[in-house]
């Protein structure tokens, strides 16, 4: 009998195993494919998962194996400087092969106790009133008290529960890889920037070592339901630019289109979705794997807390009123850039627009804030503009205030010295610093850096306390 059985091994479902093994939760994580992806495709990391990776000690871990950029020209690809002043310590964007972050995560999940079995697929499941049985491909069958389906945009558990998946199917495909080219590098930089100018949906970057990301529009080319080739791209760079630039030796070949799609619920008992499995989206503004590994910092304190038997009656309802309205914005801004994308005369006109008022600094850390996601403020109710928003990583006395949340716990951060945590310091830790670089007298943090009280009564801290982190021990 496990705790937790999450469908997929994914960043989303690592990344959740690891949160919930903090708590002791028994945790199995079933991953149908029988080893990692082999193909080296790099994904980046935007600040807010940089930020999350920092909370739990990986930071340090994954930078080895990336290379930053500036958090910069991410909406629509539209080229502008990172915009000044962005409240992070970590403002920068971290390219990392996606089977290296998958497997440091899974490896993080490990190390903490979770258990990973590889080729076994969910085919199926039923729920009650003490738990969930999953059953696999070869017939075998398994008891847990939840499930979690982490196993992307087709996923089987979403299928299986029910639950709707509206949307836009996709209407344009593109093709994505990483291959060798034969012309000097200065030849191809001169070709792009003429290119450019009307067709967004390509482009060719350097990765180093002679090799580049390729960019194409699909359309003329095999059939969707195929893989693409080598070839193909050959085709359509000829086709717009002319050459295909000598392309040879592809590490990787990908198609991917713009369907756009978001679960109408989040959770059906005791089964719930993360990740790709409970929303879709074109990969413009890189942010899909973040927001998959969000969801998981959301959701896996609050089902620890529900497994363990302290949670607040309404806590983990909080998860999808929280995480599915984030999920629709980007949603939303994700369909806005692939409009901009367009080569048509209007979206060009609007393209043109946008890109002069990108000019102004506030619309460009706007549309950054967005895309990286440390705009985001969870509705607690009313008070200061800091509550529901995430705290960025100030110094304190003991250090780095990030430093202190590698356990997954609360922290009452505690500047006047006076307050307590009482009855949840097995939850909740505490730290009186009254030089901590804050604007305020005391902060109580959830476990995934969210701002959930600020003031200084005892009476109404002990009211957030139990409102988050339930009833006070004995």
């Amino acid at each position: 009998m496990f705790d937790v059985i999450i469908a997929g091994c994914g960043p989303t479902g690592a990344m959740l195993a690891a949160e919930l093994r903090l708590h002791d939760v028994r945790v199995l994580v079933l991953e149908k494919e029988t080893e990692p992806a082999s193909f080296v495709r790099i994904v980046g990391l935007h600040i807010r998962s940089l930020e999350l990776m920092a909370m739990r000690g990986l930071l340090d871990r994954i930078l080895q194996h990336g290379r930053q950029r500036p958090a910069g020209g991410f909406f629509a690809a539209i080229a502008k400087p990172a915009p000044k002043g962005l409240d992070s310590a970590y403002a920068y964007l971290l390219g990392v092969p996606q089977p290296v972050i998958e497997h440091l995560l899974a490896e993080h999940a490990i190390e903490l106790g979770a258990q990973v079995r590889r080729g076994c697929a969910v085919t199926g499941f039923e729920q009650d009133d003490e738990g969930v049985t999953v059953e696999l491909a070869d017939g075998e069958q398994l008891r847990s008290r939840y499930l979690v389906g982490c196993d992307g945009g087709r996923s089987t558990v979403r299928k299986r529960l029910g639950v709707g998946f509206p949307g836009e199917p996709s209407r344009t495909d593109t093709l994505m890889g990483e291959m060798e080219v034969g012309v000097p590098q200065e030849e191809i930089a001169a070709r792009m920037t003429e290119i450019r100018e009307t067709h967004q949906r390509f482009w060719l970057r350097p990765f180093g070592e002679g090799v580049y990301s390729v960019v194409v529009p699909a359309a003329g080319v095999s059939d969707r339901s195929e893989p693409p080739t080598l070839e193909d791209f050959k085709q359509q760079l000829r086709a717009i630019a002319g050459t295909d630039f000598g392309v040879h030796s592809p590490r990787w070949l990908s198609r991917f289109g713009d369907a756009t799609r978001l679960a109408e619920r989040y959770r059906v008992g005791r089964v719930l979705l993360a990740g790709d499995a409970a929303h879709i989206h074109p990969p413009i503004g890189g942010q899909g794997l973040n927001l998959g590994v969000q969801d998981a910092f959301n959701l896996g304190w609050k089902l620890a807390a529900q497994v363990r038997g302290w949670a607040p009656e309404a806590l983990l309802d909080t998860y999808q009123a929280e995480r599915h309205p984030v999920a629709e914005d980007v949603l939303d801004n994700t369909r806005a850039q692939m409009e901009l994308l367009s080569t048509e005369p209007g979206p060009q006109a609007v393209r043109r627009l946008l890109t002069e008022l990108m000019d102004f600094d506030e619309v460009n850390h706007y549309l950054i804030e967005k895309i990286t996601a440390i705009g985001i403020r969870y509705d607690f109710g009313e008070g200061p503009d800091l509550l529901g928003r995430r705290l960025r990583d100030i110094d304190v006395k003991q250090g780095h205030l990030y430093g202190l949340l590698h356990r997954g716990r609360g922290l009452l951060l505690d500047r006047t010295e006076r307050l307590t945590v009482g009855g949840w310091s097995d939850r909740v830790d505490y730290l009186a610093d009254p030089t901590a670089e804050l604007d305020v007298s005391c902060v109580l943090l959830r476990p995934d850096g969210h701002v959930a009280w600020i003031g200084d009564d005892q009476e109404d801290l002990d009211d957030h306390l139990s409102r988050w982190f339930g009833k006070p021990a004995d």
